[in-house]
This record gives C-alpha cells, sequence and structure tokens, in this order.
C-alpha cells in the first residue's frame, strides 16, 4: 500500500506545473503589478522529478492556463491548484490536497516551461518541465 503522504504529494505535484528555477529577481522584495498574460494559455502536459525527500521519483500531469490562471485540466477536483503566469512568462503555483502542499516556481517560454518546486516544510524537492500540447 503507498504511504498517504507520498499519494497527497503526488497530487500536490499536478500544479507543479506549469509549474514553476526561482522565483522572479525582479519581484523579490518590491512592490511590483504584474499582469497575467493569456499568451501561455491551453492545456499543458507536465513532468515532475523528484531530487530529495521521500517523495515517488516522477510524475506527470495535465494543466491548463486560461488568461494567465493555472486550474485544474479535468475534472478531478480533489485537490485545489493556484497560480498565475504573468507576460514574462514567470509562473508560481501551489497545489494542495488535506493538509499536504506543494509550491512551484520557474518560466515558460514559447511551448516550453521549467522550474523547480518543494513541498511544505520542504519535505520534498525537485524540478519541473512543461509542454504544451494544445493553445486555448
Amino acid at each position: 500500500m503507498r504511504n498517504p503522504a507520498r499519494i497527497v504529494t503526488a497530487l500536490a505535484m499536478t500544479a507543479v506545473v506549469a509549474a514553476i528555477a526561482a522565483t522572479p529577481s525582479e519581484a523579490a522584495g518590491k512592490k511590483r503589478h504584474y499582469t497575467h498574460s493569456a499568451a501561455y494559455d491551453g492545456l499543458w502536459s507536465v513532468s515532475i522529478r523528484t531530487k530529495s525527500g521521500p517523495c515517488d521519483a516522477a510524475y506527470r500531469y495535465p494543466a491548463r492556463i486560461v488568461g494567465g490562471q493555472i486550474l485544474q485540466a479535468d475534472n478531478d477536483f480533489s485537490y485545489q491548484i493556484s497560480g498565475a503566469v504573468v507576460g514574462s512568462g514567470a509562473i508560481a503555483v501551489t497545489v494542495s490536497k488535506g493538509l499536504g502542499s506543494a509550491t512551484g516556481f520557474g518560466r515558460l517560454h514559447g511551448a516550453t516551461g521549467y522550474g523547480r518546486w518543494t513541498t511544505a516544510g520542504n519535505q520534498c524537492s525537485g524540478t519541473w518541465s512543461a509542454m504544451r500540447r494544445a493553445a486555448r
């Protein structure tokens, strides 16, 4: 039987899509207004790799971006996802299920993306990459 913490983490990683390198340096410590971008709208396939911690080694999940907002790609509402992508391609997302959550940061460029993720409490961390499957 799978460890419940791993299951929560796996679902949490769904977002880490678009997940989601590091927080954009220009955003660190500055009050700046960022506009969400529809340039990255569409269906994305996200591959997540665990680099440290007791989480499963890899995951692959779909995600949808609409109006710069990151959403579930299907009707699975067993987890909550919130995040956004701005015009520069910088992306941040948080996924949660029950008491578990994960946050990812990174960048989209054209039809690809990359970044880093970590679970709450830094129990697990790793990298993610994404490819756009369909626009809007």
